[in-house]
C-alpha cells in the first residue's frame, strides 16, 4: 500500500484539533485531522447525561460561531456543545477522518519528515500537531483495592444516579466535576459524602456579570502560569441547574458529608487527612478575592453595575466541618460505590520524538515543541489560563498554525543563485 503523503497532520478531532484546522486552512497549508471516534467524543461519550458547560454561550465558543439555539447566558448541555463542534468543523470545511487511530510516530530514516502508522495505514506528514487535549487518560490512585467490595468509577466515566448500585456514595475529589456530582447525587436522594481537597471556588456571578468577565476585564484570562504553590489547586465552577455558585456549606446543609483530602484505606475503612477546614477555607478565601477585585474595578472605573452586598454572607458551618471525619467504615455507613473525580494524565506514548521531559510532559513554548517539526495543542496552561476553554484553544491554534506558516516562508526562500 502506499503511504500517503501530508504537510501537517494533526491528532486529535475535538476543540483543539477542529480549531487548528480553521487556523491551518486560513494559512493555505495542506492538514489532515485524524479522530480516533467520532468528532467531539468526549463531550459524548465521556461525560455525565446531565453536564453543561462551566461557561455561558456567549463566552464558551469559538469567535466566529454562536449558539443558535441556546440563550447567551445560558449554559449548553454536552449534547449540544458536541453537535457545536462539528457544525463548526463544517463551517471551517476541516478535512477530519473519524474512526482512524494513531498507533505509532517517529522520524523518516533520512529524518526529513515523520513516519506516522495509523489503523488505517501510514502516513508521512512534515509537521505533526498532537491536539489530543487535557483530558486524556482518567486517574485513579492506588488507594482502595479493586478486589474491595466496592463499585469504583472515574468521573470521565460517571453517567447518572441508576448507574451506581444502591446506598451511599463516596465522592473523591472537590473540582467542577466532582461538586457537581455530589450535588446531582444528593438532589437523587443519596446519601453522599464528598473529599474536599484544596481548590478555588469563584463566584458563578457577580453584580451581574459572570465570573467569566469578571476574569477577562481582570486580566485574569490571560494569567501565563499557576501561582507557585498551586497547581494541585483545582477549580470548583458549575454551570448546572442554570448556574451557581459552588459552596460547600451550602452542599453540607443540603445533606453532603464533607471530609479532607482522601489519605488511605485499610479493612474496609478510609481515612482523611486533617485539611477539611484549611481546604475549605482556602476556597473561600479566593472567592473572597474575587470579589474584591470585582468591586475594585467598579470602583476604579466607575461602571454601573450594582452592589450586591448579600454575595458575601456565608451559610453556617456544618457539623461536618466544625468537627471534622477522619475516618469512615465504609460497610457502616452503607457506602457501596467510589467516583473518583480525580483529573487526568496526557498520554503521548504513540509520539516517539525527542519532545518530552523525564516525567513524560511535552517540552514546548506556547506549543511548539524541541523537536522540529512537532507541535502541540490544548495542553493545560499551553499560554495562558484560558488555553484549555474552547476560546482559549482557537488562539492558541492560530499561534501554532502561524508558526508552522513562518517556517514555510523560510523554506520557500531561495538564494539570488536558485532564482
Amino acid at each position: 500500500m502506499a503511504i500517503e503523503k501530508v504537510d501537517t497532520l494533526v491528532v486529535g478531532g475535538g476543540q483543539a484539533g477542529i480549531a487548528m484546522s480553521e487556523h491551518l486552512g486560513k494559512n493555505g497549508i495542506e492538514h489532515l485531522v485524524l479522530e480516533k471516534n467520532r468528532i467531539a467524543e468526549a463531550w459524548r461519550s465521556g461525560r455525565w447525561d446531565s453536564l453543561v458547560a462551566n461557561g455561558p454561550a456567549w463566552h464558551d465558543r469559538f469567535p466566529n460561531l454562536e449558539f443558535s439555539d441556546c440563550g447567551p447566558d445560558e449554559f449548553p448541555g454536552k449534547e449540544r456543545v458536541a453537535d457545536y463542534l462539528v457544525e463548526y468543523a463544517g463551517k471551517v470545511n476541516a478535512p477530519i477522518r473519524t474512526g482512524v487511530e494513531v498507533t505509532n510516530a517517529a522520524r523518516t530514516a533520512d529524518g526529513s519528515a515523520f513516519l506516522v502508522d495509523t489503523s488505517e495505514g501510514q502516513i508521512e506528514a512534515k509537521h505533526i500537531v498532537a491536539a489530543t487535549g487535557a483530558f486524556q487518560t482518567p486517574v485513579i490512585p492506588p488507594i482502595v483495592p479493586a478486589e474491595a467490595a466496592l463499585e469504583q468509577v472515574h468521573s470521565f466515566h460517571y453517567r447518572n444516579p441508576e448507574q451506581l448500585p444502591e446506598g451511599a456514595v463516596m465522592v473523591v475529589g472537590a473540582g467542577s466535576s466532582g461538586a457537581q456530582i455530589a450535588d446531582e447525587l444528593n438532589r437523587a436522594g443519596r446519601k453522599v459524602f464528598l473529599s474536599v481537597g484544596p481548590h478555588d471556588r469563584p463566584p458563578r456571578a457577580y453584580r451581574e456579570r459572570d465570573f467569566v468577565w469578571w476574569l477577562g476585564v481582570l486580566g485574569l484570562w490571560d494569567a501565563p502560569a499557576m501561582k507557585p504553590g498551586t497547581e494541585h489547586v483545582t477549580i470548583s465552577v458549575s454551570g448546572a441547574y442554570g448556574g451557581q455558585t459552588m459552596d460547600f456549606r451550602r452542599l453540607a446543609g443540603e445533606g453532603v458529608t464533607l471530609v479532607g483530602l482522601t489519605d488511605s484505606y485499610e479493612n474496609g475503612k478510609l481515612t482523611f487527612k486533617d485539611d477539611l477546614q484549611a481546604n475549605v477555607a482556602g476556597g473561600d478565601a479566593n472567592y473572597k478575592e474575587m470579589l474584591d477585585l470585582a468591586d475594585a474595578y467598579v470602583a476604579r472605573t466607575g461602571i454601573d453595575l450594582p452592589e450586591e452586598p448579600e454575595a458575601r454572607k456565608a451559610f453556617p458551618d456544618p457539623d461536618c466541618l466544625t468537627n471534622p471525619i477522619r475516618e469512615l467504615d465504609l460497610a457502616k455507613e452503607g457506602i457501596t460505590s467510589i467516583i473518583w473525580a480525580t483529573g487526568f494524565r496526557q498520554d503521548f506514548s504513540w509520539l516517539k520524538v525527542d519532545a518530552f521531559n523525564d516525567r513524560g510532559a511535552p517540552i514546548h513554548q506556547r506549543g511548539v515543541s524541541k523537536e522540529p517539526g512537532i507541535y502541540f495543542l490544548g495542553l493545560p496552561w499551553q499560554s495562558r489560563r484560558g488555553s484549555t476553554f474552547i476560546w482559549g484553544v482557537w488562539h492558541d491554534a492560530k499561534h501554532v498554525a502561524d508558526q508552522i506558516a513562518i517556517k514555510h516562508a523560510y523554506m520557500a526562500y531561495k538564494a539570488p543563485s536558485q532564482r
